[in-house]
């Protein structure tokens, strides 16, 4: 008769239960990791030498944004440069030279995100307009444009032929259902992987525009991909504003591996050259180094008088050096073994939002809210 007459939980109590038993298990889970957790790093590392690391000179300013640049990209000849901003172009530029070669406008301004293809020979581009387009460059980086003047500025295609042909056959590959804040090609020119504001990334088929894959497993805007360096090209990292470093294998279209020990939004992540550890910079103004081997963090990248968030970060080709740039206008250069800071970059007037490094590791790209990128070396 009792039980006849016991009153059923309700759902909310089914699901409060349900999430107190997953807070006992994390609880329980981070106690075992912590019973393995024998030495850090940094003291493994402290027989090292310290790197003698010489400061770098700054080479090239390159003047030509109206607006904030929000993102940067090598090309993979060395060269080469594309750059977005916020007001609106896309710019390609000869990092040597520090000239403009093409100009492109984009449907609307705040260009979040820019890439270069794997062959060099097209650029990807997207922001607040929720969509991803490709625009193929003529030859190698549109060099029959020269240096994209004021005129090429205002047609938003580039001063020469060559420009405007390669523009005049974009094609929007991706489209998000908020603003996209993240692309990279996987490998491959065929394929484009995006990250955005509605929490989701997707695999994109270039030529058609067709969406191959989707992956949701964030529960906040996605900030940051990087795709893992590998001939497959089928493990990519992706990060944003639920705090999380998110591992997937676009097999299966879920996450291997999560990583949730910063403390604030997650603004960029990228892969260790060697592939079994990964980088991400958050607005905790903290870098941590997390190892894909032993599931979680071995490093972190901070001191007490850096209080600002941390927009980029970026492997030197080794894997030794962590390049970091931060919201004090300033990007450092940290020994990742030893998680000192061995070198500060001064000069920007504005936040740094993306540091990169050039394919063969002999030049360092900063981007700011100042409105140029500076060429390091």
């Amino acid at each position: 008769m009792a039980a006849d007459t016991a009153v059923a939980p309700t759902a909310e109590e089914t699901l409060e239960s349900l999430l107190r038993e997953a807070e006992a298990l994390k609880q329980k889970l981070e106690e075992e990791r912590q019973k393995l957790n024998d030495v850090t790093l940094s003291c493994v590392a402290e027989r090292l030498e310290t790197i003698n690391f010489p400061n770098l000179k700054l080479r090239r300013v390159l003047k030509g944004h109206q607006a904030k640049v929000l993102c940067s990209d090598w090309s993979p000849d060395k060269r080469h440069i594309v750059s977005s901003s916020q007001d609106g172009k896309v710019i390609v530029w000869d990092a040597f030279t520090a000239t403009k070669e093409l100009t492109i406008a984009m449907p609307s301004t705040w260009v979040m995100a820019c890439a270069y293809a794997p062959s060099g020979t097209m650029v990807a581009a997207g922001g607040l307009d929720n969509k991803v387009t490709v625009f193929p460059l003529s030859g190698a980086g549109g060099e029959e444009d020269g240096t994209g003047g004021g005129a090429g500025a205002g047609a938003g295609t580039g001063g020469g032929a060559g420009a405007g042909a390669g523009a005049g056959r974009k094609r929007t590959v991706a489209t998000h259902t908020s603003y996209m804040s993240c692309c990279v090609f996987p490998n491959t020119d065929r394929q484009l992987l995006t990250g955005g504001g509605d929490g989701s990334c997707a695999l994109w088929d270039v030529e058609s525009g067709q969406l191959l894959q989707s992956f949701q497993a964030h529960a906040a805007d996605v900030m940051a991909l990087d795709v893992a360096a590998s001939d497959m090209g089928d493990t990519f990292v992706s990060a944003g504003c639920d705090r999380a470093a998110l591992v997937w294998d676009m097999r299966c279209g879920a996450p291997v591996q999560a990583f949730d020990a910063h403390d604030s939004d997650v603004n960029s992540v990228r892969f260790h050259p060697a592939g079994d550890a990964l980088a991400t910079g958050a607005d905790d103004s903290c870098c941590r180094l997390f190892d894909l081997r032993a599931d979680r963090e071995v490093a972190r990248y901070t001191k007490e008088s850096i209080i600002f968030g941390v927009n980029s970060v970026e492997w030197s080709v080794s894997g030794r050096l962590l390049f970091a740039g931060y919201s004090d206008y300033t990007a450092c250069v940290w020994d990742a073994l030893r998680a000192q800071r061995v070198c500060v970059l001064c000069g920007h007037e504005h936040r740094v939002t993306r540091v990169t490094l050039a394919p063969d590791g002999t030049a360092l790209a900063t981007a700011s809210w100042d409105a140029t990128l500076r060429i390091w070396a």
